[in-house]
């Protein structure tokens, strides 16, 4: 990432899944994979930082989704 735009940097770091629990990776990787790709293929510049930060937003939901799925089902467990 040497030479990229702070923001691209910046924005790249908040798609790293290393510390988060294994089932919670597995909807987050995709997101990182493909954070990393277009920034491969696409110079620095205001579209791909707002591109970047959209992802982001997109991997949120979609882990945080992820997070009220696993709290459903340890709830419906404890209740069994």
């Amino acid at each position: 990432m040497d030479g990229r735009h702070p923001s691209t940097k910046h924005l790249l770091k908040y798609f790293e899944y290393s510390h988060l629990p294994e089932r919670l990776q597995a909807f987050s990787a995709p997101f990182a994979e493909l954070a990393h790709d277009v920034t491969g293929y696409l110079p620095d510049g205001p579209e791909l930082t707002a591109g970047l930060r959209k992802l982001l937003e997109a991997k949120d939901c979609i882990v945080r989704a992820a997070v009220d799925q696993m709290r459903d089902e340890a709830n419906t467990g404890e209740e069994s």
